[in-house]
């Protein structure tokens, strides 16, 4: 009875059972984190980012959740002002480029207008939007067209303050020096530090991860250590 009354209240705030055919999305120990234990789909996420180097860190991070939910052949659309993503980088994060759309537009208020758009769409698997302010209406109007759609959204929100939005979680993402395998010279792979700032119905934490073989791998220790044998579980 607890357990489908907890069911009832979190469709009742919009976590509704993602479609059949959606791409199953795990990331390990962060799932502790989640209402029920299972990253929110159909629902709008935000991902803090007030500086260059934090879009750069929240766009790969979110790239690799993009990954698993399109899996084997999902959509995605891309709307920014100006691109920064250099779509064959993609291919890095198991995405082909020709999978995602990029949209760009000239003003601000054209980027949300499309964002709303593009998520009413049910043929699409994740629509991503790169926004310097929303408002909590906006967002709210987001967060009702996913409902409808079983859309999953990601908002980059390159504000330098934070604002209140009715999107389901907020993270920040910040870049962690690469490590390469048996600390071999090179270009290593890519680490971040992790903060889930805000989820509806469950836990905030923070998390060292790691992008590797087309996967999620995190440190099981928390904080995040800086040793070469910091301990790491697979995810994803």
């Amino acid at each position: 009875m607890l357990a489908q009354l907890q069911s009832d209240i979190l469709r009742l705030q919009g976590f509704k059972p993602a479609a059949s055919g959606l791409g199953a999305l795990s990331l390990g120990v962060i799932d502790e984190a989640f209402p029920n234990r299972t990253f929110p789909l159909a629902a709008v996420h935000e991902l803090w980012a007030p500086a260059p180097e934090a879009v750069a860190a929240s766009s790969g991070f979110m790239t690799g959740l993009m990954a698993a939910l399109m899996r084997p052949r999902g959509v995605a659309v891309w709307i920014s002002t100006k691109r920064t993503v250099f779509p064959p980088a993609l291919k890095a994060f198991g995405i082909k480029p020709d999978r995602v759309l990029f949209v760009e537009v000239p003003r601000e208020r054209e980027a949300l207008w499309a964002m709303e758009e593009a998520l009413k769409s049910p043929a699409l698997t994740a629509v991503v939007g790169e926004l310097r302010d929303i408002s909590f209406t906006a967002s709210r109007r987001l967060q009702l067209a996913v409902e409808q759609s079983q859309v999953t959204g990601f908002i980059i929100n390159r504000n330098v303050k934070p604002t209140t939005t009715a999107c389901v979680s907020r993270w920040r993402i910040t870049s962690l020096p690469s490590e390469t395998p048996d600390a071999l010279p090179g270009i290593g792979l890519p680490q971040w530090r992790v903060e889930l700032l805000r989820i509806r119905n469950g836990r905030p934490g923070v998390w060292q991860v790691q992008w590797q073989k087309n996967r999620f791998v995190i440190a099981t220790d928390q904080p995040p250590a800086t040793s070469d044998q910091q301990p790491f579980q697979q995810a994803g």
